[in-house]
């Protein structure tokens, strides 16, 4: 099959199609037909060097897909050859093929075509998981979401505010801000020329946001904490802006408020499984009737991976960058 290789770390260039060994579904796996894959900041990290696989991953990049099964490994049921689908992988996303844990694998939404389903399983699945099950944001408590209009930042704002949830975001640009607020932000604060901090204390009448979803890290920990309500809760999934920071304990303890770091790539199959059931029953409903949708900014043929990195690392794009494997 053809796959993007990675064979020494380094910028987008070190990208390389390449001829490799087809996979085969193992037991409880599922071999599907690549049509197209998700690029995530993840799969930089993981060019660069930073983010390797979880033992027995996959060493393609590539986090989520769209396809159709091509075989069923041993014990596999409720799957069919033919049936479209899409998934939530540990990497191998950038190939004509990759071996799935059943329990990981979404039907195509009624609605959405096969291709643009690869942008919803890596996004819906973390904002779900983060947001709703480990922050437990209620309706009318406040989210604030940095990168608005980032993958995970388009799906947060449209499934909170679908939720009841007031939703505040940071973004680069003007144009960005309008974006965010058109799919459903309060208010978007534009970090380059606003504190964010001021902006959610104002909105909030000094009340502070009750959830904050950020993928800066170090950077943005010292001013996330201050803009916690009583009661917050901090989630963390991304290190843009550093890895090492200094917490305040003092701030943290006054509030009661918590501070969660998590990723998704290196779960266990079972907590993927149960995530993913998850949002099958509660998301995939919205989805099929058109109140939740995946923004994508550009599809790029699957030879063109460095070109959506290079995309990727700009901050340009709006919603989710696609790889389109096969038609």
């Amino acid at each position: 099959m053809r796959a993007v290789t990675i064979p020494t770390y380094g910028d987008a260039d070190v990208l390389t199609p390449a001829e490799v060994a087809d996979p085969a579904a193992g037991s409880g796996e599922v071999l599907v037909e690549v049509v197209a894959a998700g690029v995530n900041r993840a799969d930089v990290l993981q060019r660069q060097g930073f983010y390797a696989p979880p033992p027995g991953g996959s060493p393609y990049p590539g986090l989520e897909c769209s396809g159709r099964v091509a075989a069923l490994g041993a014990g596999v049921a409720g799957w069919a050859v033919g049936d479209e689908v899409c998934a939530l992988l540990s990497g191998g996303g950038y190939a004509e093929l990759v071996a799935v844990p059943a329990g990981q694998l979404l039907p195509v939404p009624t609605g959405v075509g096969l291709e643009e389903a690869a942008a919803l399983p890596e996004v819906v699945c973390t904002v779900w998981s983060n947001v709703f099950q480990l922050a437990a944001l209620q309706p009318g408590e406040v989210l604030l979401v940095h990168g608005g209009t980032s993958g995970i930042g388009t799906m947060a704002i449209q499934l909170a505010a679908r939720y009841g949830a007031r939703v505040l975001c940071t973004v680069g640009s003007a144009e960005k801000a309008d974006r965010a607020e058109a799919l459903g932000a309060e208010r978007a604060i534009r970090y380059r020329d606003e504190d964010f901090v001021e902006v959610v204390r104002e909105v909030t009448e000094g009340a502070g946001a009750d959830v904050v979803l950020d993928n800066m890290g170090a950077s943005y920990l010292a001013r996330n904490v201050q803009v916690l309500a009583t009661g917050g809760r901090l989630v963390v999934i991304g290190l843009q802006g550093g890895a090492t920071g200094e917490l305040n304990l003092g701030v943290l303890l006054s509030k009661r408020a918590s501070v969660h770091a998590t990723s998704l790539r290196g779960r266990p199959a079972a907590q993927k499984a149960a995530i993913v059931s998850a949002v099958l029953g509660a998301v995939w409903p919205a989805v099929e009737a058109g109140e939740i949708r995946p923004v994508i900014h550009r599809v790029l043929a699957l030879e063109d991976a460095a070109g959506a990195h290079r995309l990727m690392e700009s901050s340009s794009h709006v919603g989710k960058i696609l790889l389109r494997v096969r038609t």
